[in-house]
């Protein structure tokens, strides 16, 4: 089956929706929802205690929601890095859509959506400029001075929980730790981080062994939920996105048993597959037909979008030497006490005004290395051009991007 309308839409096991329907008249929840009376935080501090007005995950919601991170996904490129054009994927779109899908699995399931919706606004805070072609570039500037790893979730949970000190709750670390979407699995377990020094363990093996990125599962079925919907986020999108670009000529070049091939049909057919295999179950889980399709799109995006644009192609080389000279650079400006360097007057001096905790003079005195990441992490694909043009004004190294008005020359 390879045409794209030939994929029905999948509706709801009948027994499954009655189920539903006599939990909501009835006003029950899963056995397996994560209750906000159990959330655990790191500081018990009296302000941050739930109310009827601000539950405890709102909170985090609103947390989340209310650092200059958060403000930076508008700027942060998804897939498409080098072009102008609001109406392609940015990440902060990227993280709402990953929300709306979650709650909606969520709420049918009988989960608490607002768990959900704080691991999903918060998963990507701590994603660099340009995308995962940015991330492997930071990761192995990072690595090649120090041995150990950079890894968008693994910072995203720095970010929310040591940078900007939020107070941010456990049970939405580890969902943002765990949320790597990357590595698709028919059946999600979850995992067993019940403290912060398991949370603290976790991060530190992340950044010491790459390997374990790939062990990771999030310890509530909430987590769990947006993990798989950060892959029902891109999928379908980044098809769409693709096309407007005239990447690829037509959705044929896909093909599909069950999930189908556009946007509105993978989110429905996941989602609906996920519900019929979850609902009552004490884990997030597939059909074997659904996860094998699944997989086969995930292979597809990358042969006809991922490894065509955005990601290897003749930009690709030129943003790498680009890391590579502006990380060597910051790094000299740190060690030196250069204090006219943005990694003081923006990085540093922003950081302790906004972090209502961090004391630049202390935060500089940590690890270089780290204080590099962490403003280079921070940058937005626009400050990066501009932060490089800033420091080596005369440098042959210049990024064209897809303007605006490219059609109509």
């Amino acid at each position: 089956m390879t045409a794209t309308n030939a994929t029905p839409y999948l509706t709801l096991d009948p027994l499954v929706e009655a189920a539903i329907r006599e939990d909501r008249a009835t006003g029950a929840v899963s056995p397996w929802r994560f209750p906000d009376e159990a959330v655990v935080r790191r500081r018990d501090l009296p302000h941050d205690a739930a109310t009827l007005t601000r539950p405890a995950f709102v909170r985090d919601i609103e947390k989340v929601l209310n650092i200059p991170a958060y403000n930076r996904y508008a700027d942060k490129t998804q897939v498409f890095s080098f072009t102008e054009n609001d109406e392609i994927s940015r990440r902060g779109l990227h993280v709402q859509l990953v929300s709306r899908i979650a709650r909606g699995i969520g709420g049918l399931l009988g989960l608490n959506c607002d768990l959900i919706e704080a691991i999903a606004l918060g998963h990507d805070v701590g994603h660099t400029p340009f995308g995962h072609a940015g991330e492997r570039f930071l990761s192995a500037c990072y690595h090649r001075r120090t041995g150990r790893y950079f890894n968008h979730n693994v910072h995203s949970v720095r970010v929310l929980d040591a940078l900007y000190r939020r107070n941010v709750s456990l049970q939405t670390l580890d969902g943002v730790l765990c949320h790597n979407g990357e590595f698709a699995q028919q059946r999600l377990v979850r995992g067993t981080c019940g403290s912060f020094a398991d949370l603290d363990a976790l991060v530190e093996a992340c950044n010491a062994d790459e390997t374990v990125i790939k062990t990771l599962r999030p310890s509530t079925l909430e987590g769990c939920v947006v993990r798989v919907s950060d892959m029902i986020a891109y999928i379908g999108k980044d098809r769409q996105d693709a096309l407007a670009m005239g990447v690829i000529d037509s959705a044929d070049v896909f093909d599909s048993d069950v999930i189908g091939t556009t946007n509105a049909k993978i989110i429905n057919n996941l989602t609906v597959d996920i519900v019929n295999n979850s609902y009552g179950r004490g884990e997030i889980a597939m059909s074997e037909e659904v996860f094998a399709d699944l997989k086969r799109a995930k292979r597809q995006n990358y042969e006809v979008i991922y490894l065509k644009e955005g990601m290897v192609d003749d930009t690709e080389n030129l943003v790498e030497e680009m890391f590579e000279e502006m990380y060597d650079r910051l790094m000299a400006d740190l060690t030196a006490g250069r204090e006219d360097s943005p990694i003081f007057r923006h990085h540093a001096a922003r950081l302790a005004a906004t972090s209502r905790s961090i004391v630049a003079e202390e935060y500089l005195a940590g690890e270089a290395n780290q204080i590099v990441a962490d403003y280079m992490a921070s940058m937005t694909d626009s400050y990066f051009m501009a932060i490089y043009e800033h420091l080596f004004p005369q440098s042959p190294r210049t990024i064209r991007t897809r303007g605006y008005c490219a059609d109509l020359v």
